[in-house]
């Protein structure tokens, strides 16, 4: 898949310092030089092509109520169906199989310790297994974002 230069200028420019204003698009377009509508067209195909998942800030954790990583031992054969409960689960944030013994991963949020107490809780109650609260104990951050070269043809 080929990435045009405004693309790889949308995908350089904005996986940090997104524009926190009531129109975030239009704001990029004025640099730009082009529509809010074609900042958002971009994004669009930049997201069905799938160079980018999602557009939404990170907060970091436990600076807005609590959060922890939870994990859970699933037998393979209800390993779908249990993910599927949890992910009802408002206060989960994101689910993934792992290659381990605990095959199940999430993060949970939650408002304070007691409602997180009481997810773990609920989820245990409807999936018939245990999980093992994980808290963050020491933060580390990693900077996720990657440049583009904007001189090449890929």
């Amino acid at each position: 898949m080929l990435l045009t230069a405004l693309q790889k200028n949308l995908l350089n420019n904005y996986q940090q310092d997104f524009p926190l204003s009531p129109r975030p698009y239009l704001e990029i377009a004025t640099t730009l030089g082009i529509t809010e509508d074609e900042v958002l067209a971009l994004f669009k195909d930049l997201s069905t092509q799938g160079f980018i998942s999602r557009i939404g800030l990170v907060i970091q954790p436990n600076t807005i109520g609590v959060s922890t990583l939870v994990a859970m031992k699933i037998p393979a054969p209800q390993l779908h169906k249990v993910a599927n409960i949890i992910n009802q689960f408002s206060e989960v944030n994101h689910n993934y199989q792992r290659e381990h013994e605990f095959n199940l991963w999430f993060v949970l949020i939650a408002n304070d310790p007691p409602h997180l107490n009481q997810v773990l809780i609920s989820i245990e109650k409807q999936t018939g297994f245990k999980p093992l609260n994980l808290p963050l104990l020491d933060d580390y951050f990693i900077n996720l974002g990657f440049q583009m070269a904007l001189d090449d043809k890929s």
